[in-house]
């Protein structure tokens, strides 16, 4: 059960393991793209290709739903980045079901725990095995893998690596099932961190917070949903930028910092340099290539549709 990329690449491994997948289940059908054409999720097109059977459940608590799954007499559910399963589901198989999840639990308990970790500055993050229980994101672990996180690491990257390692780890977590190896870890529940799905509206950068902060949040969101600011009255998407040592602390946040080669903005306590960024309308371009185009004046705001900061 699954249904973005990160879900793909682990059922990939599954098929081509010993074991039988004997179903999928994923999100239904919607409309993508410029030309509005209906098409399956990255999960539902994987198993096409590969003749598998694909459930697409409006509701998983929809009785006829579960009996098809009954009908199936699974072993085992593996879900990957999918919906939450009431426990009528996720009781049918005999081993139970359990979740591949993108973080080192308790930490980051949710539906965004790439996003948070990089949001937060983690120097490390991992993939947990563990098995379903009523409350999300809360069951007995059985396996963890871990990987460090980079300065130059973002979602995307951070997202794809995870991803490449989930298959592996999963074959190995199903091994310890399916050989009685099993030790099962409860959670320390005071250790828990929380991971909510991110909106639109929490993309939004304050540039109120020191550099490094501003940063993070910048890796975190880059290049989907994507930080963004406003410049002129229209938004800029923030793609990829780095803390520098100086800034100018008599400008206000989201000021440009004037004579610098580089597009620079002020933090609260120092400044970014913008390497890549995605104005409303345009193509992605680097910071140099927005001076040269737009030219802000000494002191122009990001973050303000109103941008110029009056001198006294």
């Amino acid at each position: 059960m699954g249904t973005p990329e990160f879900a793909r690449r682990p059922l990939v491994t599954l098929c081509e393991s010993e074991h039988e997948v004997a179903a999928v289940v994923t999100g239904r059908p919607k409309r993508r793209g410029r030309g509005g054409q209906t098409c399956g999720t990255e999960v539902h097109q994987e198993a096409d290709r590969r003749n598998l059977p694909v459930l697409t459940p409006s509701s998983l608590k929809n009785k006829a739903f579960q009996d098809q799954i009954r009908s199936l007499e699974p072993d085992l559910i593996v879900v990957v980045a999918f919906r939450i399963l009431p426990e009528t589901l996720f009781s049918i198989p005999e081993f139970g079901s359990i979740n591949i999840h993108g973080s080192l639990l308790p930490k980051y308990r949710g539906a965004a725990p790439i996003n948070w970790a990089l949001i937060n500055g983690e120097k490390e993050t991992g993939l947990t095995s563990f098995f379903l229980k009523k409350k999300v994101d809360t069951g007995d672990m059985i396996l963890q893998k871990k990987t460090a996180i980079t300065q130059e690491d973002n979602f995307d990257s951070l997202y794809t690596r995870l991803s490449e390692l989930s298959g592996p780890f999963l074959l190995k977590t199903i091994d310890l099932i399916s050989q009685g190896e099993l030790s099962a870890t409860v959670q320390n529940s005071s250790l828990a961190t929380p991971a909510p799905k991110l909106t639109p509206f929490d993309a939004l950068i304050d540039f109120g917070f020191p550099a490094e902060n501003v940063g993070n949040f910048v890796r975190g969101l880059s290049t989907k949903p994507g930080a963004y600011t406003f410049f002129r009255g229209k938004k800029v998407k923030i793609l990829a930028c780095r803390a520098v040592d100086s800034g100018d602390t008599a400008l206000p946040p989201g000021a440009v910092i004037p004579e610098r080669k580089h597009l620079v903005i002020q933090c609260s306590d120092s400044a970014i340099e913008v390497t890549s960024l995605l104005p409303e309308g345009k193509k992605a371009m680097d910071g140099m290539a927005f001076k040269n185009g737009f030219r802000p004046e000494p002191g122009e705001l990001f973050g303000q549709i109103s941008n110029r900061v009056k001198e006294n």
